[in-house]
């Protein structure tokens, strides 16, 4: 059997004892004093006086202290190499989600609608297109090349074209959303329909009216094992990029609630209150970190309001979801994020004392 071995001098007994975790504070903060002498000034201030610091300069310095305790828990635990390569599937998977945002939203979708798109071959213009690629249209190859030929797009001009034509049938054009069902670049958000939330169709049978739904909806039930395994790094960082921050503006109605002018909580179309994250879970502060590329310092974010995140995440809850800013369109999936922040770490050697 493995045996742990902490660096600093400290034993495994000490994750677990109030003395221990002081040393481990101590030398955290050592570290920190070394690496950023300010931001160990402003968290021993808040640390002081915790009601002092407003809501959006707490989120700063949180967000800010992330990466540094990331990187000394890294260290603390001798995964410094598992972590880099962690580090690094976030960095390489960053193209999908600017390329969607500024290339696919702001520029191949501009004027098109679906009954254009649907003059476009999708499958011929996709030929064209590899032939500029040098290999296999997939959404990482396309977002890498067009993430680098949007860095000169002069020089780029007739791919950029094609990519374009290839986006709007990908996106628009049921053959086009069939070819990328399991992907993520050439999603657009839905308008909600919310007395229609689960696509199904009406159906008779023996005198009583059925609900059938799609076919991908049906899961094999073995006992009470889960039938959906949640969302990979692809889609959980896709949803922490569409979250646009509120708490930058202090309207983070996911944790705090959706509110009225006169402060009371507003009530959805069925008369449930909004309130949003019944344990104010830091939300959009775990998006920021998530997607910068650090899962161990987002984790940190969700353990400071939720401790047992294990039991929570898409398992359980999604009062966050429906008090997500966005009402009238698909919500961020918030407990997929928080999951997949939870399986990252515990993916990590010695993951799970990471996370106790």
């Amino acid at each position: 059997m493995k045996t742990l071995t902490l660096s600093f001098g400290l034993a495994f007994e000490d994750l677990h004892d109030r003395e221990g975790l002081a040393r481990i504070d101590a030398i955290f903060l050592k570290q920190l004093a070394e690496s950023s002498p300010a931001l160990r000034l402003r968290l021993l201030d808040a640390r002081r006086d915790p009601t002092a610091l407003a809501a959006k300069p707490a989120s700063e310095l949180i967000i800010e202290i992330a990466p540094y305790l990331e990187d000394f828990i890294g260290t603390l635990f001798g995964i410094e190499s598992a972590l880099r390569d962690a580090q690094a599937r976030h960095h390489d998977l960053a193209p999908l989600y600017s390329v969607k945002r500024k290339f696919v939203q702001r520029k191949a979708l501009t004027g098109q609608t679906p009954e254009k798109a649907a003059a476009i071959d999708g499958f011929a213009v996709r030929a064209e297109l590899e032939a500029f690629l040098l290999e296999p249209l997939t959404e990482r190859s396309f977002a890498n090349h067009v993430d680098r030929w949007l860095q000169s797009e002069a020089d780029h001009a007739e791919p950029l074209r094609l990519a374009a034509l290839y986006a709007a049938w990908a996106t628009l054009t049921p053959e086009g959303k069939a070819e990328h069902r399991s992907g993520i670049l050439f999603k657009t958000p839905h308008k909600l329909d919310m007395h229609h939330l689960v696509p199904a169709e009406s159906v008779g049978a023996d005198g009583l009216v059925q609900l059938r739904f799609s076919s991908g909806h049906w899961r094999h039930r073995e006992g009470f094992q889960l039938t959906d395994p949640g969302m990979d790094l692809v889609g959980a960082l896709d949803n922490a990029h569409y979250c646009i921050k509120c708490h930058n503006q202090g309207k983070d109605s996911c944790s705090t609630g959706l509110k009225e002018r006169d402060g009371a909580f507003r009530a959805s179309v069925f008369g449930v209150k909004l309130a949003g994250c019944p344990l104010d879970e830091k939300i959009s502060e775990m998006n920021v970190v998530k997607e910068n590329g650090n899962p161990i310092g987002a984790l940190a974010i969700v353990t400071v309001d939720n401790p047992m995140c294990a039991a929570t995440g898409h398992r359980i809850c999604n009062d966050c979801m429906k008090s997500c800013v966005f009402q009238k369109q698909d919500p961020v999936d918030i407990p997929q994020v928080e999951t997949r922040s939870l399986k990252d770490v515990l993916e990590l050697p010695w993951g799970f004392e990471i996370y106790s």
